[in-house]
């Protein structure tokens, strides 16, 4: 029992608790709570298993070599403990998806960097009301007309009418 409680993981549930979206909070609050009841009923359970003392027994009961024989049964007798099959898989997750989050981050701060490019040509460019025209095609290239596309702008070509 105190190898199984040194290999468990402990959580941490506040950043834990930080991903989950507020449409799942219950199933995280019984989640938790159904945890926490499982590691206080793990941790009140001793140490090591009970020893039976076969001693006692031999001189109790009256039929002889039968404590004998259950005390041979029991010392063969091996309980099987599952085996961990899933922590590789979880853990090759979990690196594609630091792999990921980093990915993302980067992609982020190069989106920020454009961003504030972006807002300094606002904090800087000339104020509405005092630009011309061709400020604002300057500034705004995206609003210049095209002459080719476009050639009777505002008006529609005879041919449309």
């Amino acid at each position: 029992m105190a190898g199984r409680r040194v290999a468990m993981k402990s959580i941490d549930w506040l950043s834990f608790a930080e991903r989950i979206p507020p449409n799942q909070r219950g199933m995280f609050n019984a989640l938790k709570t159904r945890s926490d009841a499982i590691s206080a009923k793990l941790a009140s359970l001793p140490e090591a298993a009970v020893t039976i003392d076969w001693s006692h027994y031999r001189s109790t009961v009256a039929k002889a070599g039968m404590v004998d024989e259950f005390e041979k049964k029991f010392l063969a007798q091996k309980i099987p403990e599952p085996i961990d099959t899933q922590t590789s898989t979880i853990n090759v997750q979990e690196a594609e998806a630091n792999k990921n989050a980093s990915t993302y981050i980067e992609g982020s701060m190069a989106r920020i960097a454009q961003y504030e490019q972006k807002l300094d040509n606002f904090k800087n460019m000339i104020p509405f009301d005092e630009m011309t025209i061709e400020d604002l095609n300057h500034t705004f290239p995206e609003t210049k007309l095209d002459k080719v596309k476009h050639p009777y702008w505002p008006h529609k070509p005879i041919a449309d009418l």
